[in-house]
């Protein structure tokens, strides 16, 4: 079986469900969690489901995705505005990059229209809600068959 895909969530993500589900939804991460799993597990894939509030966490599994993993899918929330040190360490990653978001960050805040993470994704899948998570593993899977 291949490496593991590498899911991955940035700050605030862990509060999916009542956190805005006006513009975030109703389902939980731990909801997100078993679409991606069951998506990847259809592919005959497995992932590495993961969230973190702290920014020097995220780029350690994204480190670990290096060797360890085929490819990451990334929800970077509000670091990607603003984490330089997240793209850097995804350019040095050297494995496909899927950027994911619940809502279309095109469609908000000025702020949120550019990512830091886009520059170094292979692809972004914004504004289907959960199932952007779902279409981003599906993706990262087709990009490491």
């Amino acid at each position: 079986m291949p490496k593991p895909i590498y899911v991955l969530s940035g700050p605030n993500l862990n509060l999916l469900g009542t956190r805005e589900p006006e513009i975030y939804g109703h389902q939980t991460l731990e909801d997100v969690r078993k679409l991606c799993e069951a998506r990847a597990t259809s592919l005959g894939r497995e992932i590495v489901f993961r969230q973190s509030n702290h920014e020097g966490v995220l780029i350690d599994w994204i480190q670990e995705a290096r060797t360890e993993g085929s490819a990451i899918v990334i929800n970077p929330a509000g670091y990607g505005h603003t984490s330089i040190a997240i793209l850097d360490a995804l350019k040095a990653a050297d494995v496909p990059v899927v950027e994911c978001h619940l809502s279309n960050p095109a469609a908000r805040e000025t702020f949120r229209h550019q990512t830091y993470v886009s520059l170094a994704a292979t692809g972004v899948v914004s504004g289907f809600g959960a199932a952007s998570y779902v279409l981003a593993v599906e993706a990262a899977a087709g990009l490491t068959a």
